[in-house]
């Protein structure tokens, strides 16, 4: 009798430490065994934009015990931008940033947050494009969901966007005939031509070459990634225009998304917010620095101050994107100066 309540016992015992075993493997991952997830992106891993993206692989780290593991791949090493975008709508990719811009080609109408001179001020942006209280861009962002399967997580500020070139520009009338590069999607095209120039299409890591070789003659970025891409080494004026206001979105694989548990979807929820606040603070309190290293580094700075028909630029290249978009994207324009 006692054998076989010794051995009717230790079959109980089996029984529980395999139904353990499965629920523990059921439960999730756990640092011994990581859910390892890839964030790309096309910006040098020392720029803002690639700082943050650290920060926040760091934060996932730290706040899931190593249960989740991101691994960063910065400076197009996955591809270009385009490609980025449409590898994360595949899930080859879970997570990356990208320009409101550059998300086009998931979802056309995302491009009306890059719009030129939309917003009054930074915090108006952030509230513009924070997916959980924009009404805009909850909208937008339930259709890629929908249609694409991408989820914006967050968005952060990553700084105002000036015109550079090797001439002096003073209104819309000195880039006749210049090619200046954008960023390929419509709305930056539109800017670019609205600026009186001929844009030039070129994904970002191949910019330098381009204005080394005279494929371009200019380009338009933050002033954080003038100095962060060395742009100064191939480019003499920096015009402050301040004609794109720009937030950064980070995406996410939307089955990547649902396969988190409901405890890690709170703690991703919360290290964005965290990350978009560090990023946003960082570009802000880095600005007039940057504009200090151009200076250093032998750009000359060209202000309103200085002549530049800042006013010029405002009418021209708001006459173009409210020829191309104001009829599709009136309605968004009207919810984000609404915006308090």
């Amino acid at each position: 009798m006692k054998k076989r309540i010794i051995a009717l016992l230790l079959v109980v015992s089996l029984v529980g430490v395999l139904f353990a075993a499965g629920q523990a493997e059921a439960s999730g991952p756990t640092a011994a065994k990581p859910l390892v997830l890839r964030y790309a992106h096309m910006n040098p891993a020392s720029s803002p934009n690639g700082l943050q993206a650290t920060y926040f692989a760091d934060k996932i780290a730290e706040k899931t015990g190593g249960a989740i593991k991101i691994e960063v791949y910065p400076a197009s090493q996955l591809g270009s931008i385009s490609e980025m975008a449409e590898a994360v709508s595949m899930g080859s990719i879970a997570m990356h940033h990208n320009t409101y811009g550059g998300l086009q080609p998931l979802l056309t109408d995302l491009g009306l947050f890059d719009t030129p001179y939309l917003y009054r001020d930074v915090d108006h942006l952030l509230k513009a494009t924070d997916p959980e209280t924009s009404p805009a861009l909850k909208e937008l962002n339930q259709k890629l969901i929908d249609s694409r399967g991408v989820r914006i997580l967050y968005s952060f500020y990553f700084g105002t966007r000036e015109l550079t070139a090797n001439h002096a520009v003073y209104s819309p009338k000195d880039l006749a005939g210049k090619k200046i590069r954008a960023i390929p999607s419509p709305i930056y095209l539109a800017a670019v031509e609205g600026m009186g120039a001929v844009a030039v299409p070129i994904d970002w890591a191949e910019v330098p070459v381009a204005l080394s070789t005279g494929v371009a003659d200019g380009q338009e970025n933050p002033v954080s990634t003038l100095v962060t891409s060395n742009i100064y080494e191939v480019q003499k004026f920096a015009m402050m225009t301040d004609h794109i206001m720009g937030s950064e979105p980070v995406v996410i694989n939307e089955k990547v998304w649902q396969g988190l548990s409901a405890e890690h979807k709170k703690i991703f929820t919360e290290v964005a917010r965290e990350t978009r606040d560090w990023a946003s603070n960082y570009v802000l309190q880095n600005e007039a620095k940057d504009v200090q290293t151009l200076k250093d580094k032998g750009m000359t700075i060209i202000t309103k101050a200085d002549g530049l028909k800042v006013d010029e630029f405002r009418a021209s290249v708001s006459k173009v994107v409210n020829d191309r978009f104001g009829a599709a994207w009136g309605k968004y324009y009207e919810m984000i100066a609404a915006v308090k």
